[in-house]
């Protein structure tokens, strides 16, 4: 792929949800429906503009980025700046590299338009470990979470390019089942509010909100991750397919993330490597219509990232991350047990008829 002269330019829609439009005969019929949507996207979806916040993002032609105090990012372990792309790791054996953003972000509703690229000379699960992008309290801060630290407040969303969890399960001679199955690389989100840990073992799967396969790594065409949380809705999409249409990711409300906080992109390699490479970093404000109630919880300050529910959905992962085997005696033991009690429901009824006929001699 380094042969090639890659260009990294991209028109972006002017709304991120770009939909195919359909003919239509009657003239009458195309104005009455789009009438009703127009009134439906007032109603449901309260109208939003958006607005290119230059000060927290990262765009070519990189001017002063890691230079101190020349520039709004700074560099931070093995990220490199190149005239096609800020590169958070190489790819080489035991690099971890990031940027981040100097000013911390006041914004209610944003989103974030992530062009990046992963590519290397490994092949398919032989290449590691992804990139993370980040909306956290701390920053500049090495670790082993995609390069940044464990126990971190905030959010982050991960492009996991290797499956750990896979190849312990193959190791101890076990399988996924078909239900709980993924396949990489894989992209989901993660809220952390200081105490909780990502389970690197388990490819976070404890602590996920949701996520979704994207193939990205060595594609000739550009690749795009989306990022918008808006009405303290977390709504993640990618573009990795060339067609300029973003494909829904996950989609969570009720989250719950303070003002304040950085942005930034890392990455790390280990046994395994991969060019992890950041292009851009769009960052837009979104201004949306909110009736009075929604204006009053809006007015809550929030100090501890969450998400509503969360232990609903953390159940639901451990529920669904039972293995066929665990299925089976769970089956198994639950039959013999009701089997013994029948058994010993038939010898006390046995038991209790013959005293009731012996009263009556």
């Amino acid at each position: 792929m380094a042969a090639a002269s890659i260009s990294y330019h991209y028109r972006e829609p002017k709304s991120p949800f770009r939909r195919k439009t359909m003919p239509f005969k009657s003239y009458w019929t195309f104005a009455f429906l789009i009438f009703n949507a127009a009134w439906c996207f007032a109603e449901d979806e309260h109208e939003m503009e958006e607005f290119l916040k230059r000060e927290y993002s990262l765009s070519k032609p990189y001017q002063g980025v890691g230079s101190a105090g020349s520039s709004h990012w700074e560099l931070m372990g093995d990220a490199m700046v190149t005239t096609d792309q800020v590169r958070l790791t190489p790819d080489k054996q035991s690099k971890q590299g990031a940027v981040w953003g100097r000013l911390p972000c006041h914004l209610t509703d944003w989103e974030m338009q992530v062009h990046f690229k992963i590519h290397g000379q490994g092949k398919k699960n032989l290449n590691g470990d992804g990139l993370a992008i980040w909306y956290t309290k701390e920053r500049m801060q090495k670790g082993p979470v995609f390069g940044n630290m464990d126990n971190f407040t905030g959010l982050g969303v991960f492009v996991d390019t290797y499956p750990n969890e896979e190849k312990h399960l193959e190791a101890q001679k076990k399988r996924y089942t078909p239900r709980t199955q993924r396949i990489f690389p894989f992209v989901l989100a993660m809220v952390g509010n200081g105490s909780i840990s990502y389970d690197h073992e388990r490819d976070g799967r404890p602590t996920e909100l949701g996520g979704c396969n994207a193939m990205v790594r060595n594609l000739k065409q550009d690749t795009f991750l989306f990022i918008r949380y808006v009405r303290r809705r977390l709504t993640v999409m990618i573009d990795i397919d060339g067609q300029h249409e973003w494909r829904d990711c996950l989609d969570i409300p009720g989250v719950r993330l303070p003002k304040g906080y950085y942005f930034g992109a890392s990455s790390v390699t280990g046994d395994l490597s991969d060019n992890h490479d950041i292009i851009s970093l769009k960052l837009y404000q979104l201004t949306v219509f909110r009736n009075q109630q929604e204006e009053e919880e809006e007015e809550e300050e929030i100090t501890i990232p969450s998400v509503d529910n969360f232990e609903f959905l953390k159940f639901g992962l451990v529920d669904e991350g039972m293995s066929g085997i665990a299925i089976f005696f769970a089956v198994l033991f639950s039959m013999l047990g009701l089997i013994f009690l029948i058994v010993i429901g038939l010898v006390v009824y046995s038991h209790w008829k013959e005293n009731r006929r012996k009263r009556f001699y």
